[in-house]
């Protein structure tokens, strides 16, 4: 059998169409409410961790980099002290007191190079130090991090296990509706539901009223809803409106029965005070 064009379909089909796909998707909405927030959860998790391994990568190139900084300065002492090694031998070569001045002067430098040198061997290592210590205390949180990562998802995959299988017949299902709708009206439907709080593109009328915003609906619509000769949105909120029959729903009647009797009971109250009174006035 031939597959039937979507854009053939008559309008009641349409809405028909349009209610199965709606049921479908809150359906699957129904099912990742389970989840609740362990998805994002376990996105945030998996964040921290690779934010931390990261900067613990960071620090790991800033200890490096300062152990780079303490081989410098080791070379730069071992080459001031050549030097002040090679100008003390000068010393008892000297001819004058100019050149002894020259070489005491290029001593007294070279040593304080020297101390400058340790100085900031002493600060770099202090630096390795607390690197190392940063470098532990984000390992810590790492491993904590991973514990909580892991609990997380054998939750998400438990709901995930027990839901996946119904989901799945629920997306084909959707799949094979969406092929059955024109794109036009397809994408208006989807528009519509995802501007709407509750995911709810079509909904049926309840109680004279709009079944997504509950707003009233005048009775004429109501009568042009149940025509089913267009497609109606909500004045209010703009959901596609479809009348309860159509939508497989039964209404409950109970209510306007109750109105009746109600007004049956007023009238006879309102005879029975008019009898009342006559036989006071005799």
């Amino acid at each position: 059998m031939a597959k039937k064009d979507p854009t053939d379909l008559s309008v009641e089909e349409k809405l028909k169409t349009l209610f199965q796909l709606q049921t479908a998707l809150s359906s699957i909405d129904e099912k990742r409410a389970l989840r609740g927030e362990l998805p994002l959860e376990v996105q945030d998790l998996e964040d921290e961790i690779e934010g931390l391994t990261t900067r613990m990568e960071k620090i790991k190139a800033e200890i490096a980099e300062f152990q780079q900084a303490i081989v410098q300065k080791k070379g730069e002492i071992a080459n001031a002290e050549s030097s002040v090694a090679r100008y003390k031998a000068q010393l008892d070569e000297v001819k004058n007191n100019r050149e002894y001045d020259t070489l005491s002067k290029e001593i007294e430098f070279q040593t304080l190079e020297i101390e400058l040198c340790n100085k900031k061997i002493r600060e770099a290592n202090t630096r390795i130090q607390e690197k190392k210590d940063e470098l532990v205390q984000n390992e810590e949180v790492i491993e904590e991090k991973k514990k909580d990562l892991e609990v997380k998802r054998e939750e998400l995959e438990e709901i995930v296990t027990e839901t996946r299988a119904e989901e799945e017949k629920l997306k084909e299902k959707v799949k094979d509706l969406e092929s059955k709708i024109e794109n036009r009206l397809l994408t208006s439907f989807k528009r519509i539901r995802k501007n709407a709080r509750n995911g709810l593109g079509i909904v049926y009328v309840q109680r004279d009223a709009c079944g997504g915003c509950f707003n009233k609906i005048p009775p004429q619509r109501q009568l042009d809803i149940k025509m089913h000769k267009k497609i109606i949105v909500c004045e209010y909120c703009g959901r596609i409106m479809i009348d309860p029959e159509l939508a497989g729903v039964k209404v409950d009647k109970a209510v306007s029965v109750e109105k009746k009797t109600r007004k049956r009971a007023i009238r006879k109250t309102a005879s029975s005070k008019k009898t009342t009174d006559a036989s006071d006035m005799e």
